[in-house]
């Protein structure tokens, strides 16, 4: 009843209706790209190409753009272009003074990076689209209808121009709706393969490749999944922060407790799209012939394809050292507690200056792990019950395991690609941060929230 009377209430405050509908009227326009064609293409034939090659690159990118990078649509590109430049962009400001400077000038510096990933946006969207123009025509799949530079131009032009707007549209949910207009981009991608998905196990059902027994294991699974993303997205460390008291002019200040908080999963999502890009990369070179038709080449990616105990290895180890490497790049221990140092703050117990950043850097390397754990997890629990783990194929134990393992276990269930653990992390990690600024915005005017925690303000009716 309080959920029901919530959602009741947001309909009730004019402000938050006004935000909540043009953020849905955005992605029914982002949604109705995925119905417009680019020219000049054989659609048949790209979509039976992606569903040879969904493990790869291609389908990789597929996943982002909700299905449009298969048909090819104006959107095709979808937020990936904008995306990759802003995670550049950060990155250059550790290397970069100028943008180091820029991002610590406050909401000016902001803006002026703002407008420099939304140049590089468009750079990589038309070297993007020429690639893909270029790839399509000089292929033998017979994708493209009428070949020639009118194509390449148009191609080139037509998707460029679509990132140009899906990024427009991001911003104006960011600015004019609710939640992060890019991310919520990527979730209505991701959600539309709901229907496709139960529709998948419908059939799995009828046509009794699978029980009911593994049904409930599915859904046991992924209810457990669920519930895992959100304990460990709220999850923090909290460092407790003593400021001592000064006297500023005729002011007492400081003398406060208070903490810094250390999120487990610092890095989001970005450590795993960068690992699974990584290892995809290498299946999208077995489709070049000359890759084919050498032994060597074929048969190492072939070691470190999908559901391979050595592409289990490899993801593991690649989500760790990203977890690692990007935590580094959003918090510098010397930094922060030189920070808290210049204003009178101290960590109880702990000297200030060098043991202050020592201790920051053991509490953040041990939460990192776990946040890598995690990830890890979270990802290859989902693969696994897609495609299995083909531990048959181990050197000396492989007939052993062949013959005494669960099938299940070793080829999997074949779920549908929308459980994996980049799609429900992303669901359900933008799902929360736009449940809790809905939540934040009915408190903000006196009424209650979703969680048990949000309690009225002033005492105030929620019909008020």
């Amino acid at each position: 009843m309080k959920f029901f009377e919530a959602v009741a209430n947001i309909f009730r405050i004019p402000d938050l209706r006004k935000r909540i509908l043009f953020t849905l009227a955005m992605l029914a326009i982002y949604r109705l790209g995925a119905y417009i064609p680019t020219p000049g293409i054989d659609f048949n034939k790209l979509s039976e190409f992606f569903a040879r090659n969904s493990g790869t690159l291609f389908g990789f990118l597929d996943l982002f753009s909700g299905g449009m990078f298969r048909r090819l649509t104006i959107f095709a590109l979808g937020i990936m272009p904008y995306i990759t430049a802003s995670i550049i962009l950060q990155l250059l400001t550790v290397v970069v003074p100028t943008l180091e400077k820029l991002q610590k000038e406050g909401e000016l510096g902001r803006r002026k990076i703002t407008q420099w990933t939304r140049y590089l946006t468009v750079m990589l969207a038309i070297v993007q689209s020429f690639g893909i123009a270029f790839t399509l025509q000089s292929s033998d799949g017979g994708f493209v209808m009428h070949p020639g530079p009118g194509f390449i131009a148009m191609t080139m032009l037509s998707l460029t121009t679509g990132t140009a707007f899906i990024m427009w549209l991001g911003e104006q949910i960011t600015e004019r709706g609710i939640g992060n207009g890019m991310s919520l981009l990527i979730f209505t991608g991701i959600v539309v393969g709901i229907p496709k998905a139960i529709d998948n196990i419908y059939g799995n059902l009828v046509s009794k490749q699978w029980t009911p027994i593994h049904l409930i294991i599915i859904l046991t699974v992924m209810v457990a999944v669920v519930a895992f993303i959100v304990l460990v997205e709220r999850g923090e460390r909290r460092i407790p922060v003593q400021y001592a008291k000064r006297v500023v002019g005729r002011r007492m200040m400081g003398g406060q407790s208070t903490h810094l908080p250390l999120k487990v999963n610092a890095g989001g999502v970005i450590p795993v799209i960068f690992a699974s890009s990584l290892l995809a990369f290498p299946q999208t070179l077995m489709q070049v012939q000359w890759v084919k038709t050498s032994p060597f080449l074929s048969g190492m990616l072939q070691s470190i394809g999908g559901a391979q105990p050595l592409y289990y290895l490899l993801f593991v180890a690649l989500i760790m050292f990203f977890c690692f490497f990007y935590v580094s790049i959003i918090f510098n221990p010397n930094e922060a507690a030189d920070n808290m140092r210049k204003y009178g703050g101290f960590i109880p117990g702990i000297r200030p200056g060098k043991n202050t950043a020592d201790y920051m850097n053991t509490i953040l390397t041990k939460i990192t792990v776990v946040g890598g754990l995690y990830l890890s997890i979270l990802s290859l629990i989902p693969q696994i019950m897609i495609s299995g783990i083909k531990l048959q194929r181990l050197p000396g134990v492989g007939n052993f395991i062949d013959n005494y393992f669960p099938r299940w276990l070793l080829d999997g269930l074949g779920v549908n690609f929308f459980f994996g653990g980049t799609s429900l992390l992303i669901v359900v990690g933008v799902a929360m941060d736009t449940v809790n600024q809905v939540e934040a915005q009915l408190i903000m005017r006196h009424y209650e929230g979703f969680t048990p925690r949000a309690g009225r303000i002033r005492g105030r009716r929620s019909g008020a």
